[in-house]
This record gives C-alpha cells, sequence and structure tokens, in this order.
C-alpha cells in the first residue's frame, strides 16, 4: 500500500489508537468467539464487467521515462514495486532503451526541497514522461511542473489543480478493501478482525473504510479493530516492519485472527506478526504471497487487495508515447481492473470466490456504493 502498493506495492494519515470504536464502524461482537453469521450473499455473475484492454502496440522508443519513488523504493514489495514493475513493463513492452529510463529514490521525511530536487533533476537531463509515485510529490510539483511545462509528469495518488501537465493517477482503493473485508469476515473464526494502516492519512483511511464495510456487509456483527503506525506527517510508518509488527500483535493481542495491513514495507512486520501468532493476513496493493520478500510468511496470506499502480504507471508511459493521455480513466476502479483482489495461496475456495465475484459486480453495477472515508 502503496505506496498500494504496489510496488508499491503501496502499498495514506493514521493515528496510534485502538480501534474497536465507532469510527471503524462500531463494536458488534462475536463474545463467544465463535465464527460469523453472514448476510445471504449477492450470486456471482456470468459474464465479467471489467473493461477489455488496449492490445495496440505502441512505439515508446524515443522516449525518456523517468520514475520518482516514494520512501521504501524498488524492493518494498508494496506500493513501490508495483511503480517498479510497470516502470520495467515500459521498457520492455513499449521499446525504452535502458539508458533513456531512469529511477530515483525517497527517504523518509525528507523535506520538500529533497523532492523538487529530484523532479527537477529528471526534466533538466531531458526525461519525460515522469512519475511522482505518492501523493508526497502534490506538493514539489506544484512548483516543478510550471518550470517544465513540455515534460508531461504523472502523479499516483493525487492531483494539481491548475498544472495541465500533471496527470492525476488516482485509485478507488476502498472498492478493493472492500473485498479484502469480505475474505476476512469469511475467513475469521472469531469473527473479529484487525486493519493496520501505516500513516493516519485521507489516503490510508480509505483502505479502512473499504475494508470495514466489507467486512460488515458480509457479517453485520463482526468486529473490526484497527491501529495505525504513526499520525499525520510522520511517514515512517511506511517503512518500519518493527512497529507494524508491534501494530498487529496488539490487534491480535485483542482476538482478531485475520489482519490486513495498508502500511507500505511496514507490512512486512504485519505479516511476521501473524506467522507468529498462528492467524491469518491480507495482503495489500499487490499479491503478497507471491512477494520473494515474503517467501518466509506467505502461508498465513490468505488473499491481496490488489492496486494496479503497474497498470497505471505503464499505461500512462503508454498514453504519452501514443499522444493520448485523454484515453486513460479518470479513476482507477474495479470497472476499469484498476483494483481488485488476488487470491494464490489456494485458501479462497471456489464458493467464496463466487462470492468475491458477486459483491464485485454489485461494485461495479453501482448497486454497492463504497465509502472512501471511515
Amino acid at each position: 500500500m502503496r505506496g498500494t502498493a504496489a510496488a508499491a506495492i503501496a502499498l495514506t494519515s493514521l493515528v496510534v489508537v485502538s480501534a474497536c470504536a465507532k469510527d471503524s464502524g462500531g463494536t458488534s461482537t462475536s463474545a463467544t468467539g465463535t465464527a460469523c453469521e453472514f448476510s445471504a450473499p449477492p450470486s456471482a455473475p456470468t459474464t465479467s464487467s471489467t473493461a477489455a484492454a488496449d492490445s495496440d502496440k505502441v512505439d515508446g522508443s524515443a522516449l525518456k521515462i523517468g520514475l520518482a519513488y516514494d520512501i521504501g523504493g524498488r524492493g518494498d514489495a508494496s506500493f513501490n514495486d508495483l511503480a517498479a514493475a510497470g516502470f520495467d513493463r515500459a521498457v520492455k513492452e513499449l521499446g525504452v532503451k535502458k539508458e533513456n529510463a531512469r529511477e530515483r529514490s525517497a527517504a523518509p521525511n525528507e523535506d520538500e526541497a529533497a523532492k523538487q530536487t529530484r523532479l527537477r533533476q529528471l526534466a533538466s537531463e531531458g526525461f519525460n514522461p515522469i512519475v511522482g509515485v505518492g501523493f508526497a510529490y502534490t506538493e514539489a510539483l506544484k512548483v516543478v511542473a510550471p518550470e517544465f511545462p513540455n515534460v508531461k509528469f504523472g502523479l499516483v495518488d493525487s492531483t494539481v489543480d491548475g498544472a495541465p501537465n500533471v496527470t492525476p493517477l488516482v485509485f478507488a482503493e476502498q472498492e478493493g478493501s472492500f473485498l479484502a473485508g469480505v475474505v476476512a469476515a469469511y475467513q475469521s473464526k472469531k469473527c473479529h478482525v484487525g486493519f493496520v494502516g501505516g500513516v493516519d492519512i485521507p489516503l490510508i483511511q480509505k483502505f479502512e473504510a473499504g475494508y470495514v464495510q466489507g467486512a460488515k456487509t458480509a457479517a453485520p456483527k463482526i468486529q473490526v479493530d484497527k491501529k495505525y503506525i504513526t499520525p499525520a506527517g510522520d511517514f515512517t510508518g511506511f517503512q518500519d516492519p518493527t512497529k507494524g509488527q508491534e501494530a498487529a500483535k496488539g490487534l491480535i493481542d485483542k482476538g482478531a485472527d485475520v489482519v490486513y495491513p495498508a502500511a507500505g514495507a511496514s507490512g512486512l512486520g504485519v505479516f511476521s506478526a501473524a506467522k507468529q501468532a498462528g492467524v491469518l493476513a491480507i495482503g495489500c496493493d499487490a499479491d503478497q504471497y507471491n512477494q520473494p520478500a515474503l517467501a518466509s510468511n506467505r502461508d498465513v496470506i490468505v488473499a491481496s487487495s490488489l492496486k494496479r499502480v503497474d497498470v497505471a504507471v505503464y499505461d500512462f508511459y503508454r498514453a504519452v508515447a501514443k499522444n493520448d493521455l485523454a484515453s486513460l480513466p479518470k479513476v482507477f476502479d474495479l470497472k476499469v481492473n484498476g483494483v481488485g483482489y488476488a487470491a494464490s495461496g489456494g485458501k479462497v475456495d471456489a464458493k467464496l470466490q463466487g462470492i468475491l465475484e458477486g459483491y464485485k459486480a454489485q461494485i461495479i453495477e453501482g448497486k454497492i456504493k463504497v465509502a472512501d472515508k471511515p
């Protein structure tokens, strides 16, 4: 998550709080520790409602593409790694020369000047288009984008008003998280699940809101607790596996037997806590069951919500190569396969997958409106 993340994965403003209060959907419980009673689920659709991909061959060999990571960078098994996958795909499929593809990483809690310098260096060196991975680049692009009006910038998770050369790449994270909440409810033996957020910001609260709504739609009496690693402004919450492990352990000690992190690289600690406690977890942003960095803990990952930062980054580069930025969706949601879920690992059986597809179809059709705020 971060970024969902991708990724990221990343993979977002979080205060360290206990979350079995009204702003996480109430305190309905299974006091006896028994499995949930479920609502009647929707039927699975007979056909897919997602949009078909554009498969036309595009020549991007003339491009010099840049990518500025959020904190954690390539290797976070989440948000930034997803961005990296989209970047790598552009090099491979659009024919971008390797010497014309440049990545730059960020440091935790760096100042705005550092972000501006990173973007300015890429633009000055002739890279165009350039993607800023994460809303953290919003303020920097307000300054840098007008300095380079002929450079096309993509901005993951945010917008810059009044900057025509900045294309927002934003997601309906709450929709994928809704499906994660449904999975959590069906996998919980205690009807008690948890959410770990990296930083207490509106972006991460979208993950929380969807997760809680999905769990409570599937099982109205489920208890959902939450914990944010750091408050808004302290972005180390996305890069501290130790604190992620502590946060998850606190939720597990309260009784949660399925935990869901939207916490970037800190999610690595959440999976460790789940493994040590013998409970389950749900990945975020990327299909984290298949992430090499999580190989030792992947047996606890029952499913993952997907935030297709890889798709958005690649599609942006491709759209620039085609000179057709208008073809990009306004929001990468379930309908355009911008978010979704993965069921790698074999723990989601055919019955549950049918239930998930039913809920997915209802969201796409507008029969279920997923909240983007807790």
